[in-house]
């Protein structure tokens, strides 16, 4: 897998604008690994689409019944893709979901690659922008598992009853995997 997509960023290169790497997938499927990996090897950005969650005063019936819906995705177009696509340094504002509170300021260098991670990151109001867009799938007890141990116990079914049927009304309703240029059984 590593190697297939080190040979991928390579054939999409180019010069002129960052090259713009989209990780989405399931839940526990490896994507912030994948990331914090190619971040190593390619000393690259990474973006963590869990900054973009919606705040509270932006919740609405409405939009979180569209799918995708519970992302800022015209925050992340204006404070990312828009400084990325005209190859400016920026700096953006990181939403903490647990305190439910805007916290720190993180600068993005200008770099050759950068790399959106996250589930919703190809939603398709974003998918334009990409150069490569990679989808990580995960068995679904591999995936209970994966929580567990990262979340735990207590969190599971939070992921079983709220997260993981979200996130599968969007890979579903967007056709996700399929507009994936990689996809990767982890």
């Amino acid at each position: 897998m590593y190697q297939t997509i080190l040979q991928k960023i390579k054939s999409v290169s180019h010069s002129n604008t960052s090259l713009l790497v989209a990780i989405d997938g399931r839940c526990a499927s490896g994507k912030t690994t994948l990331a914090h990996s190619l971040q190593k090897k390619l000393n690259c950005n990474v973006i963590h689409m869990d900054y973009f969650f919606l705040r509270p005063e932006q919740i609405t019936e409405q939009r979180l019944s569209q799918p995708g819906g519970n992302v800022d995705y015209e925050r992340f177009y204006e404070e990312v893709i828009v400084p990325l696509k005209n190859n400016k340094e920026f700096h953006y504002h990181r939403y903490d979901c647990h305190k439910e509170i805007m916290s720190e300021t993180i600068f993005v260098p200008l770099c050759p690659i950068t790399i959106i991670e996250g589930s919703y990151s190809c939603h398709p109001t974003l998918q334009k922008h990409y150069d490569l867009k990679i989808f990580l799938s995960v068995e679904p007890q591999e995936q209970i598992n994966r929580i567990k141990k990262r979340n735990g116990e207590i969190a599971v079914n939070t992921f079983r009853q709220k997260w993981i049927p979200l996130e599968e009304y969007y890979f579903s309703t967007y056709n996700v995997k399929e507009n994936c240029d990689l996809y990767f059984q982890t």
